[in-house]
């Protein structure tokens, strides 16, 4: 009885160690470092040390306009708030400055997908037909549908 009892409770301890190693091992990336958001697209597309460094350095030097379309996108969802509150509170719209705020709006929108375009653009003429083809369906699925076609 006791030699059962002990089975069971190691069987039990390595069945958790199991569980918890195997959920350790495959946790998602939490320290936001370059190599740490592009380590999905190294092991998902089996990339090889060139290929990953050539997509780094893409990643690199895309990151200033990333981030002064992130600043600006930011001082747009602030000017949109203060539209909404002027509406709120007055019941009065300035329909000429919202419409110049709407054509900023669009600009904007088109740009940050340019940019986008082109970064996955860029990636996927270094990657392998079977590569690039796998990367622009996850693409795809992420909702950037109008992307070229190889």
């Amino acid at each position: 009885m006791k030699a059962a009892l002990l089975v069971l409770m190691l069987g039990l301890g390595a069945g958790v160690a199991a569980h918890f190693g195997y959920y350790y091992a495959h946790r998602p990336c939490t320290s936001g470092s370059l190599d740490c958001e592009l380590a999905w697209i190294r092991n998902e597309l089996k990339l090889n040390d060139a290929q990953y460094a050539r997509i780094r350095e893409l990643h690199e030097n895309s990151g200033p306009q990333i981030v002064s379309l992130a600043v600006q996108v930011e001082r747009m969802q602030r000017e949109l708030a203060a539209f909404e509150t002027q509406r709120r509170t007055t019941d009065r719209i300035d329909f000429l400055e919202f419409a110049k705020f709407a054509e900023e709006r669009r600009a904007m929108d088109r740009e940050c997908l340019d940019s986008t375009r082109q970064l996955v653009e860029s990636s996927a003429r270094i990657m392998t037909p079977a590569q690039r083809e796998r990367y622009l369906n996850i693409v795809a699925m992420a909702g950037l549908s109008a992307l070229p076609d190889y």
